[in-house]
């Protein structure tokens, strides 16, 4: 176990975050995932967004 040392607002708003019993630890973590979701969503989307900038320079097989 560490601690870790926030100033009060900063827990508070924290606080806001969180569920009924829930600890700090579980609400950091419930949000980390959601942002390495978001960050996955976000390649993917600029990927897509690439491919389709690009997809006039390739030519389909069944034309080839």
């Amino acid at each position: 176990m560490t601690t870790v040392q926030l100033d009060e607002e900063t827990r508070e708003r924290l606080k806001k975050f969180g569920k009924k019993g829930e600890t700090y630890d579980e609400i950091l973590n419930r949000m980390m995932d959601y942002l390495r979701e978001l960050e996955v969503e976000k390649l993917i989307d600029e990927k897509w967004e690439r491919l389709q900038e690009e997809k006039e320079e390739y030519i389909p097989l069944d034309e080839v």
